[in-house]
């Protein structure tokens, strides 16, 4: 994997680039002939953020999928929103870009882990799902899905930077954006690459307790610091529903009032909220589509509902 993002040989392994804020500062730069030239010199703009604005341009809503903390369904919500915008037009193109480095998933939530990316001239292909969404990931690149990425910023904000840039998404309706948990180097780096590109907003993502709910609101905080349109919250797992005789049972109290009271409280859109639905978890593991097998499941209904806030939500 080492190959994947281009550097010069000179360069350290984890040099973070001369036009990087940590240029000679980074501890990758010790010892390095050049660290006081990169620490003192001129920063020029990164041309990866006009390579991105091209790239993007006929890419109608750029949406981020943040989450605060991990294990909230970050990631399954993405594939459940894309899933059910592609369903919803099936004229509408979606698309789905896994930034999530260390723990790409979106592959074999959305059912195509066994494919491969194809690279032309006009850079590299998307996976299809269907015929209008597509998905790209490092799990693609992978030579087994047990493979750890071990790497540090730089070369992780290097990959996001090609995925940005260099995938012919051709023109799409909505690219969501499935990111790790936290607001750290990769939020950062997909922030900055996309500053000139129009970037749509963000979704939130959350679960009802009030451990998630405080990380969701430095999620919020973020968002607001780096001027990033907050599209609205989905409060995951609200309830869960029983397979066998599809009772109703809260397993996440929310005591606080969830993730409804904390949207009124911080003035924030409030999408929606999703049930557990232990058959729509299969579904996903498995990499079945989910609308065509479970079309009664509340889940569907509750996605319909939060998929019209967000359409409108993307207009205003």
């Amino acid at each position: 994997m080492a190959s994947i993002v281009a550097k010069p040989e000179s360069a350290p392994e984890h040099c973070p680039g001369t036009q990087s804020d940590q240029a000679g500062k980074a501890s990758a730069c010790a010892g390095c002939p050049n660290q006081q030239i990169c620490a003192t010199g001129p920063k020029e703009p990164d041309p990866g953020i006009a390579l991105v604005k091209e790239r993007l341009g006929e890419v109608q809503n750029k949406i981020l999928v943040l989450s605060g903390k991990g294990g909230v369904g970050k990631s399954t919500v993405t594939a459940l929103l894309s899933r059910a915008l592609a369903a919803r037009d099936p004229n509408q193109n979606v698309a789905v870009l896994d930034i999530d480095i260390c723990g790409p998933s979106q592959p074999r939530v959305l059912g195509v882990a066994d494919e491969q990316v194809h690279q032309s001239g006009s850079g590299w292909s998307p996976v299809y799902v269907d015929d209008n969404l597509s998905v790209m990931s490092i799990g693609f690149l992978l030579a087994s899905p047990d493979d750890a990425i071990i790497w540090r910023g730089p070369k992780k904000n290097g990959m996001i930077k090609q995925f940005l840039s260099e995938v012919d998404w051709g023109q799409l309706d909505y690219l969501l954006m499935d990111t790790p948990p936290g607001t750290s180097d990769e939020h950062l780096s997909a922030v900055t690459y996309l500053s000139q590109a129009n970037l749509t907003g963000a979704i939130l993502v959350t679960t009802p307790q009030e451990v998630a709910l405080l990380d969701v609101r430095k999620e919020i905080d973020f968002c607001r610091k780096t001027n990033i349109k907050i599209l609205g919250v989905v409060e995951n797992m609200s309830k869960f529903i029983c397979p066998c005789c599809a009772k109703e049972s809260e397993i996440f109290p929310a005591n606080t009032g969830g993730a409804r009271g904390m949207c009124e409280e911080l003035d924030v859109p409030f999408l929606g909220s999703l049930p557990l639905d232990p058959k729509v978890t299969r579904c996903c593991d498995e990499g079945k589509n989910f609308i065509e097998d479970l079309p009664d499941s509340p889940v569907i209904k509750a996605l319909d509902q939060i998929i019209t806030r967000l359409q409108m939500n993307c207009r205003d």
